[in-house]
């Protein structure tokens, strides 16, 4: 097996980890609105544990928008979030494969 075919390998792996990491982080984020929207209980664990984590990765857009409805703001906001944090990945992916 030769050098470069253990780069690529390796860059294809390591791309493979990137693109799972950046779809975990936009599922949460995803997860947050459809929690929000069917008006899950918030003083539940997993609803309580997914918008804590959401709040982490939502790249400080959480205020992005100000509309009057709470549910609007919050699919609007984090729905960016999750579409953003999906082209980084997509980004980083291919660069990291390219390059590897």
């Amino acid at each position: 097996m030769s050098v470069g075919t253990t780069a690529r390998r390796g860059a294809g792996l390591l791309g493979t980890v990137l693109r799972v990491i950046g779809m975990a982080i936009a599922l949460v984020l995803v997860l947050h609105i459809v929690l929000t929207l069917l008006d899950a209980n918030p003083a539940n664990g997993l609803t309580i544990f997914v918008a804590d984590l959401a709040a982490q990765f939502n790249l400080g857009l959480d205020d992005l928008f100000l509309p009057d409805e709470p549910k609007l703001a919050v699919t609007l906001n984090y729905g960016v979030a999750a579409v953003i944090w999906f082209a980084i990945t997509a980004v980083v992916v291919r660069i990291v494969r390219r390059f590897g």
